[in-house]
């Protein structure tokens, strides 16, 4: 159970030195309770008061990684139930189950259209995180099918068995791989929990219900292991949806140690819309990790996009690199659009100055992610910053004169800007939309 504020600052040193960040060892101890703050801080906690603490400082839910290298799936170490409370950190690993019954040729194709499953979207590279290898042959037959797809996709792997022998096959077959055991249960807990310990790789617990969950868990732990992953073994929609909150909450608010860990969901729709919209909820709430069949295109963009906006920092607008973009063949005669460096503003921008049809330079000033009016009002679209931009940046190299087109909305700019930066400013159109009219009636577009 974990301990009170006032339990843990009856374990500090009580110097009140400020060094751990808050003013007193009182406020620091509040913060730890409430998960807020780090025991490692504290430069002056004994030894033994930092046994004591561990429960108090320790994530309410455990970081567990699978795979390896730069594949490497980071689940767990989450603090809110909110996005809006502070932020969530590792986004839902999302898995594609592969049975091992499929031949050779459909092993194949799945694998290549898994491995495919890579967009770019507003300057954001999506991609997917796992394959599911499940069981329904025999050990030869499963061994064989990891063994194919461990050679074929650098994604990590989900090993989904709860035959212990075909589980330890498995794992000789991919070794280094640092793959996802599924398949610990009541029945199998104790084999499957030294298997992991042997290859040092997470296990999946998979109960009846959240009770039985609980129960279980505090038998693996028992037993020494906690690399874990929980399933509480719901697969209608609502419960599922229900037992990941309940566990959640649980972890989060009650610190509740046994449901301390990263979960699974998997989605079973036959339809492949629904299993995306299966699994769309699963992720807002609380998987971390789905698994899902589908491998269409058009059904996983929509899944990674929501994921992406789930797990951006609320606080911190997505943005573009400030630099030099280049849109179309542009030539030292073509044209330089300003804007900021808002995503949603730039794409939008980048967008219409492609639909006019003349090659152009954009550069989008560092405004934080925010965008022309708001910038502007906020300070940050200034004369004095666009024309640092525009004279540090290089442009100047690029073009052989000396014209630069001003986002409308701020025409009011325009007379300070070229003071500032030397250069002749032309105030554009005030939405994107108008850029391919204006560059039309200006540059013949």
């Amino acid at each position: 159970m974990a301990l009170t504020g006032l339990e843990i600052y009856k374990l500090l040193p009580k110097k009140n030195c400020g060094e751990c960040g808050p003013p007193t060892c009182l406020a620091f101890a509040m913060s730890l309770a409430a998960a807020k703050t780090t025991l490692d801080l504290c430069p002056y906690v004994s030894d033994e008061a930092k046994e004591a603490l561990g429960a108090a400082s320790a994530p309410p839910i455990k970081l567990i990684k699978i795979g390896s290298g730069d594949k490497t799936v980071e689940l767990g170490d989450e603090t809110v139930l909110f996005r809006h409370d502070k932020t969530f950190f590792h986004p839902t690993g999302i898995a594609f189950e592969v049975e091992d019954s499929l031949n050779d040729a459909e092993l194949t194709q799945k694998l290549k259209e898994i491995n495919e499953l890579e967009f770019d979207r507003v300057g954001l590279h999506y991609e997917v995180d796992m394959v599911a290898v499940k069981q329904t042959a025999d050990a030869a037959q499963f061994k064989a099918a990891v063994q194919k797809i461990e050679a074929g996709t650098k994604l990590s792997l989900v090993l989904i068995t709860e035959d212990v022998a075909s589980a330890e096959q498995a794992l000789e077959a991919c070794k280094g791989r640092n793959p996802l055991l599924y398949g610990a249960t009541a029945n199998n807990y104790s084999e499957m929990t030294e298997l992991a310990k042997k290859y040092s790789v997470p296990l999946g617990v998979k109960a009846e219900n959240i009770f039985a969950l609980s129960d279980l868990v505090e038998k693996i732990t028992a037993l020494g292991y906690k690399e874990l992953v929980l399933d509480s073994g719901a697969r209608g929609t609502s419960q599922v949806l229900a037992d990941l909150t309940e566990v959640r909450r649980a972890a989060i608010k009650k610190k509740y140690r046994p449901f301390g860990y990263p979960t699974v969901a998997f989605a079973t729709a036959e339809d492949p819309m629904e299993e995306i919209m299966q699994a769309q909820v699963y992720l807002t709430k609380y998987a971390s990790v789905v698994v899902l069949k589908t491998t269409a295109k058009h059904f996983v963009l929509p899944l990674l996009t929501w994921r992406q906006n789930l797990y951006t920092d609320p606080q911190k607008p997505i943005q573009v690199e400030t630099k030099i973009y280049e849109v179309g063949n542009v030539t030292a005669d073509s044209p330089v659009y300003l804007t900021t460096n808002f995503s949603l503003t730039y794409f939008s921008v980048e967008g219409e100055v492609e639909g006019s049809k003349v090659p152009s330079y954009i550069i989008p000033v560092d405004t934080d992610g925010t965008s022309v009016l708001t910038a502007w009002a906020a300070g940050k679209y200034s004369a004095e910053k666009i024309a640092e931009a525009i004279n540090t940046i290089g442009i100047a190299d690029k073009v052989n004169h000396r014209e630069i087109i001003l986002p409308g909305y701020v025409a009011v700019l325009s007379g300070k800007l070229e003071e500032k930066s030397g250069w002749k400013v032309i105030v554009g159109p005030r939405e994107a939309a108008g850029i391919p009219a204006f560059a039309k009636s200006r540059y013949g577009a």
